[in-house]
């Protein structure tokens, strides 16, 4: 090393708490809601990671002149879930053959399959950060054994991926993109008539059964309100015989550090909540996250969970609302099928060549989707 020069100083942290939280938020772009410390510290904060749901934090810093200039939000893992890219092809073969998939390292935002910047740092910096960062996630893997490293829903990162020979991954949700319309109306009149007559229907309907929609944020949302969206969120997740892994004190901690990016949207009849969904939104991005009722009204789900989220973004002149993953019905509502992409890193060679096999077949078959998928296009002139 030259004399003078000031090597890059790598941290490894076991609760984000421990990083200054103006520092960290500074290395996110676009404000993104899911990368921010006080999203990721009340997940930590409230057990909605650790042990116990095999997310153990182990979020990278990179330090210069006792400047943070970079970090990576990095878990490690004991199985997939809460992460929706699914690898039980990749844990089965690996079982088959009598080796261990799991610890593994994934960078990710758990339970949210939103894209967003995952190695966070200065647009300027990104070329020399982003490769320590790298290294530095091989070296853990070889510390604790991890027969890999995933980076999900990224965007920023996926050029660099690529030049490094990660495995890369393809995959479809529908996002629906602002035109610059001036509102919903607006909005309906470039779709497909019979497109724009069920919409109005389905909103009509929801309307002449009595149920009225509030708009809330992290600042108007009470007590109360969260505690029925926390009952909702627990609801839907025991019908599917899935595990709520998020709770009352975390949703009133957001709402609490975080108000601004927080949206609640509750259906209310006859006086009673009966339905809520939550989004959050970046400085350009909506994003529709969780859903619930205890009680069954027609279309309601679509009014909550679509069209309130369009008018918003709107209103508010947000570019891209992303409702979340899978759902071919969102595609008669104005969404259009969107690649999302994600980075994998492999250490076993003998199962590279395979793996390799599986991401190139994986994204014909994506390809191939998506340009059926755009063969049902809702919008006119398309």
């Amino acid at each position: 090393m030259s004399p003078g020069i000031i090597p890059m100083k790598i941290e490894i942290l076991e609760q984000i708490s421990d990083i200054d939280r103006k520092q960290w938020n500074a290395l996110i772009s676009d404000n993104n809601p899911f990368c921010k410390h006080e999203f990721l510290a009340a997940l930590e904060a409230h057990h909605c990671v650790g042990e116990k749901f095999g997310w153990i934090p182990r979020h990278m810093l990179v330090s210069e002149n006792q400047q943070l200039i970079g970090a990576v939000i990095l878990y490690e893992k004991y199985n997939n879930y809460g992460e929706f890219v699914f690898d039980h092809v990749w844990h089965n073969a690996y079982e088959k053959y009598g080796l261990n998939y799991y610890p593994k390292l994934t960078s990710a935002i758990p339970y949210t399959p939103a894209s967003g910047p995952r190695f966070l740092a200065a647009k300027t910096d990104e070329k020399r950060v982003f490769p320590v960062l790298l290294n530095a996630i091989y070296k853990i893997c070889e510390k604790i054994n991890a027969s890999s490293f995933h980076c999900l829903f990224s965007n920023n990162e996926i050029d660099f991926f690529k030049e490094k020979s990660l495995f890369i991954r393809n995959d479809c949700q529908f996002h629906w993109k602002n035109q610059k319309y001036a509102n919903f109306e607006d909005f309906l009149a470039h779709l497909k008539q019979k497109k724009r007559k069920n919409i109005r229907q389905e909103r009509s309907k929801v309307q002449k059964s009595g149920v009225v929609i509030r708009q809330l944020d992290g600042n108007s949302a009470t007590e109360l309100d969260w505690q029925n969206f926390s009952n909702f969120y627990n609801q839907t997740f025991l019908e599917k015989s899935g595990t709520p892994t998020l709770n009352l004190d975390f949703f009133k901690t957001i709402a609490k550090t975080m108000p601004d990016q927080v949206l609640l949207f509750l259906a209310d009849l006859k006086g009673e909540c009966i339905a809520g969904s939550l989004m959050f939104k970046s400085d350009t991005h909506l994003y529709g996250r969780h859903w619930g009722c205890s009680e069954q009204v027609d279309y309601l789900h679509f009014e909550a969970c679509y069209y309130q989220g369009i008018e918003y973004a709107i209103k508010h002149k947000l570019q891209v609302f992303e409702p979340g993953a899978q759902g071919e019905h969102k595609i008669a509502r104005g969404f259009t099928p969107t690649l999302t992409q994600s980075a994998h890193w492999i250490k076993d060679e003998a199962f590279k060549e395979p793996i390799k096999h599986f991401c190139l077949q994986e994204a014909e078959h994506v390809a191939h989707y998506i340009q059926q998928v755009n063969t049902h296009n809702p919008y006119k002139n398309s």
